[in-house]
């Protein structure tokens, strides 16, 4: 049986610039990078207050990068949403589409990382 979740593997083509976004646009704290035996260049990042890691990959040998549209995303709660658009976009990445009040009353937004691939913020509703 699976114990617990320990990272989701995100593999990138310009591995300098999505680590730049990873830590600068979102924050999160690089944990560690080596490379792998067979030659992957890996990064791993955590968000606070999660034990998960994502790890960023390149590795040439696999081929060109092809990310489909809305297949899959991370997703991550931030304090106050205009203060991340405002920090994300003074770094080149404004939001690709939000922010949008939900049913529950949270807002979402979503900025594209390098690559194509998309990550959400979600804004709960404060109790």
């Amino acid at each position: 049986m699976v114990k617990r979740l320990l990272h989701t593997r995100y593999r990138v083509t310009d591995l300098e610039k999505t680590v730049a976004f990873y830590r600068d646009v979102l924050g999160l704290q690089l944990v560690r990078s080596s490379k792998s035996p067979r030659g992957s260049e890996l990064v791993f990042f955590k968000a606070p207050g999660s034990e998960e890691e994502i790890e960023i990959c390149k590795f040439d040998g696999s081929g060109p990068v092809n990310v489909g549209y809305d297949i899959t995303h991370l997703a991550f709660e931030v304090d106050d949403l205009d203060a991340f658009a405002a920090h994300a976009a003074a770094r080149g990445y404004p939001l690709s589409d939000g922010p949008t009040p939900t049913g529950s009353g949270s807002t979402i937004a979503f900025v594209d990382a390098p690559e194509g691939y998309e990550v959400e913020l979600i804004q709960r509703t404060k109790e």
